[in-house]
């Protein structure tokens, strides 16, 4: 299993953090040992002071796939889910100053909490899925997959010119605007079309 993710893929998140909006996708990755499954526990790392969430829209690959056009990309997903791309911001921020990967900050074990999936069968409009994330109750993130500066059959697509898909891979597609730091105690619950699909509490 691979766990592909995409950076600044909108561009209110991309300002938010003085980045600019890429011409092509950003794409990094997450070993396995980063996926924290429904139920888990996540614990604060001790390794940061500033860890911030980033909820994202994800997708389950369901078979095989090289080269895939955009027009079929969807024939490549099974399941949908939310999920989020824990990021501790005070060491990307040094490493990016020093000009290396971002692996440590991104790709640390539990990095990469999910929710329940749904079948992709489930989902009528994909160009306008809506997720959301809740800290403490509050709305802290919202996006909607309109807004995607490249939408998904494109990510599979350009995802899949470099790396074969396989089945049980999963694409973080990127998070929308309002990014930020989170707390032992907090409550994080993510949803997709007002459907909750996870639910963890920080360690």
């Amino acid at each position: 299993m691979k766990l592909f993710c995409i950076g600044r893929n909108y561009a209110k998140h991309a300002e938010e953090l003085n980045n600019k909006i890429p011409d092509e996708p950003l794409v990094f990755m997450k070993p396995p040992t980063a996926l924290l499954k429904p139920k888990q526990q996540f614990f604060y790392p001790d390794f940061t002071s500033d860890l911030h969430h980033e909820i994202e829209l994800v997708v389950k690959i369901g078979k095989n796939g090289k080269h895939i056009q955009p027009k079929f990309a969807f024939d490549y997903v099974n399941e949908v889910s939310v999920g989020i791309d824990f990021t501790a911001r005070d060491i990307q921020q040094k490493l990016k100053e020093k000009g290396h990967s971002w692996e440590i900050a991104k790709a640390f074990d539990q990095s990469a909490p999910i929710g329940k999936f749904i079948s992709a069968k489930e989902i009528e409009h994909w160009e306008s899925i809506q997720i959301e994330l809740r800290v403490n109750g509050k709305v802290k993130q919202s996006g909607n997959t309109s807004q995607l500066l490249f939408p998904i059959p494109y990510l599979i697509h350009y995802i899949s010119t470099f790396f074969t898909l396989q089945t049980g891979d999963l694409i973080y597609t990127g998070t929308p605007s309002g990014v930020g730091p989170v707390s032992i105690n907090d409550h994080l619950e993510g949803f997709l079309n007002n459907q909750k699909l996870l639910d963890l509490v920080v360690q």
